[in-house]
């Protein structure tokens, strides 16, 4: 069974394997806390990463300006020159009627993919993808898609150039 209470983290680790072109990569996923108290903690979990999935959900539209008002900040400082992509959780709640309602009252409404889009183009996103860890949409997709990203930065160096493979003798 899904669990539908939402359980905040400070550090969760997760691996996944994935195959992109033929090829196997174990990915490695670190959830970190999203809470102001873990401001401080939190990027000790970002040397080492190649790709940066910052994630929002679609029944949350203050979870998508957040993306713009502090995440992108934050990663661009910490993660200069990574890979970044965009990610809309949840996206089996944007037709949901009570997730409709519920954000109506609030006069909000689900985000809708167009909107994550343009937010994924104007804080630069190598890619946008959407999911649903409920029903398993997307999510696939997200592993594949931060995997291809991560891959290819790794075989560019900083300056964009091919980098060098490391040879030792």
């Amino acid at each position: 069974m899904f669990p539908e209470v939402y359980v905040p983290t400070v550090f969760e680790n997760y691996v996944a394997d994935v195959e992109v072109d033929g090829r196997k990569v174990e990915l490695a996923l670190w959830d970190t806390a999203g809470q102001e108290d873990y401001d401080r903690l939190r990027p000790l979990s970002y040397p080492d990463s190649h790709v940066i999935l910052i994630c929002y959900a679609v029944d949350s539209p203050d979870s998508l300006d957040n993306v713009q008002e502090k995440w992108i900040s934050e990663v661009k400082h910490f993660c200069s020159g990574l890979p970044i992509i965009l990610v809309a959780c949840k996206q089996d709640l944007r037709d949901d009627p009570k997730t409709i309602q519920d954000l109506a009252r609030m006069n909000q409404r689900p985000v809708t993919r167009q909107e994550g889009q343009a937010v994924a183009q104007k804080i630069g996103a190598t890619a946008y993808v959407e999911c649903s860890a409920k029903n398993g949409t997307g999510v696939r997709e997200v592993f594949q898609t931060a995997t291809k990203a991560a891959l290819s930065a790794k075989r560019q160096g900083k300056n964009g150039k091919p980098k060098k493979p490391c040879v030792v003798l």
